[in-house]
């Protein structure tokens, strides 16, 4: 190792040893207790606050370090990293079919777009994606834009009671239940579902889940309904969040910034129609834009974006109705599990086909076993591919060495890029329109430390 010539002593983060003669430099400590100490040494009226990574307002565990002349937020910084789960690192050491399982739990609330995104994404290493089922699709589609109406409703709920509302946190949670109930009919699971799977979704709808989303419809809308009267004409919430968290289309641009934040500044930048995907193209339905660039800006978006996504729900459910097919590629290499359904146990086996390729055909015993076990390889290659989230672009990253696992994976999240803009959006405002800003940019930690 070459002898570097840094200056240890302008470093105080790193330290310096002495290995068989050359100097290795390890870096240690620092953290935010520098900010800190700088302010201190400073003598001024300031103060240092850690807001965070425990306080409910911070969406999970952000850490948000401010910096106060007063109660004037001069200095405003993000500290992430408190829920890292190694997710995209564990990924290279399972199948591409078991990797659903991990990136459903990156944006817990939005769980089903991960999903979609990444099965996308392999599809387009496969070179499937023109054979994945019409049916397959039309299902990704309810389930997502279902996903997102219960991602807004949490962004609502949660922003609401930060301001102090109980009732919109109680409704928001009330319209969210009838959807997660659909959704527990559906997969099984309320949430982390790895219901999409490369080539296709595990199962078909079960008998009565349309006619249980066409009867939740009207509830929901009723219900948006009483959030958009509790919300948008209220002197107290328009006084909480006119002019709050300014970030004009420029900022976004610059910083990359997506999803509502975005359209609040009056760019009707989605993926659904810029770039369509799962069919996308053949559904009617609007991007609701707003140009205050504000939070308030923000939360008219996400409740416009509710009506349209059960616009979208309504067409994919007629379709569905009146569409049978299949709901898995063609390809039995790659289909798995092989016709999962969901037993009289309630958990997911279909006990007619175990007992079909165990008391008729071995081979097929056979290739279920490997296709499980081992999983399909997947062709050398890397793609990008994205999805509309409820927060934005949510892009994935694919790479393969011809394996049955990923070489890498690596996911854009949108909450990750959003967060970048806690310096722009809360820097010269006060302390208490904080929480306000980062409800409006409507952060999920799990998304963020994957």
């Amino acid at each position: 190792m070459t002898e570097q010539t840094t200056d240890i002593h302008a470093t105080p983060t790193a330290e310096v040893k002495d290995v068989e003669g050359d100097h290795v430099y390890i870096a240690v400590g620092g953290d935010w207790d520098a900010i800190v100490d700088e302010a201190s040494s400073l003598h001024e009226e300031r103060i240092v606050v850690n807001m965070g990574p425990q306080h409910p307002s911070t969406h999970g565990v952000l850490r948000l370090i401010l910096e106060l002349d007063g109660e004037t937020v001069t200095e405003a910084r993000a500290s992430i990293g408190y829920l890292h789960t190694g997710i995209e690192k564990n990924m290279e050491f399972r199948t591409w079919t078991q990797g659903v399982t991990f990136c459903t739990r990156m944006d817990y609330v939005a769980t089903l777009f991960n999903e979609t995104a990444y099965c996308l994404a392999v599809e387009k290493l496969l070179g499937i994606t023109d054979q994945v089922p019409e049916r397959a699709s039309t299902i990704r589609v309810l389930m997502m834009e279902l996903n997102r109406v219960t991602s807004h409703l949490v962004a609502l709920a949660s922003g609401g009671l930060e301001m102090g509302s109980t009732s919109v946190m109680e409704l928001g949670m009330r319209e969210r239940e009838r959807i997660m109930t659909v959704f527990e009919m559906i997969t099984g699971l309320r949430m982390n579902h790895a219901y999409i799977r490369p080539g296709g979704v595990s199962q078909d709808l079960p008998p009565g889940a349309i006619d249980k989303i066409r009867d939740a419809i009207p509830m929901l809308r009723r219900g948006i309904g009483e959030i958009e009267r509790l919300f948008n004409e209220n002197p107290l919430v328009k006084g909480r969040m006119v002019n709050v968290a300014y970030l004009d289309l420029t900022g976004c641009m610059s910083l990359s910034v997506t999803g509502p934040m975005l359209r609040s500044t009056g760019l009707p930048h989605d993926l659904r129609k810029s770039a369509p995907y799962c069919g996308y193209e053949t559904y009617k339905f609007e991007v609701p834009v707003r140009d205050t660039c504000d939070a308030y800006g923000r939360m008219r978006v996400r409740i416009d974006e509710m009506y349209q996504s059960l616009k979208i729900v309504e067409q994919a459910a007629d379709r569905l109705q009146n569409t049978p097919g299949p709901i898995m590629v063609a390809d039995k290499k790659i289909a798995w599990p092989a016709q999962l359904a969901i037993g009289s146990d309630g958990m997911g086996n279909s006990l007619d086909h175990i007992r079909e390729i165990m008391g008729t055909s071995m081979e097929s015993l056979i290739h279920h076993f490997k296709l499980v076990t081992e999983g399909f390889h997947v062709p050398p290659g890397q793609v990008y591919v994205s999805v509309e989230s409820p927060k934005g672009e949510l892009g994935v990253h694919l790479v393969s060495d011809g394996g049955t696992m990923p070489y890498r994976a690596h996911f854009r999240d949108p909450s990750f890029n959003n967060l970048q803009s806690v310096a722009a959006i809360m820097e010269g405002g006060q302390l208490g329109d904080v929480i306000v800003a980062v409800a409006s940019i409507d952060p999920v930690l799990g998304g963020v430390d994957r």
